[in-house]
């Protein structure tokens, strides 16, 4: 696996299994959301700088975003699209 292949499945491995949207991500890091799903889908090539960014946003060390995955691991699952439903308040009839 390449070096933009680890961040990308890194990236979004650490992103879905805490949680975090895509978009999330992006605005915390101080990036655009269609730039952060480039980087996962490995169509860009991000500075040391802004994988520093991304790593701090995550809590994690730059290193992790490096780090090969386990023999026979599978690729992150897609978290849920879309917005949250709106809940029904209280009042309502």
């Amino acid at each position: 696996m390449n070096a933009r292949a680890l961040v990308a499945w890194n990236v979004r491995r650490i992103r879905v299994e805490r949680g975090i949207p895509q978009e999330q991500l992006a605005y915390d890091a101080g990036i655009d959301r269609s730039y952060m799903g480039r980087i996962e889908q490995k169509k860009e090539n991000p500075t040391i700088d802004l994988l520093d960014r991304i790593a701090a946003t995550l809590g994690i060390h730059l290193s992790e975003l490096f780090a090969e995955p386990a023999m026979g691991a599978t690729p992150p699952k897609p978290m849920s699209r879309g917005r949250k439903p709106a809940r029904q308040c209280r009042n309502s009839k």
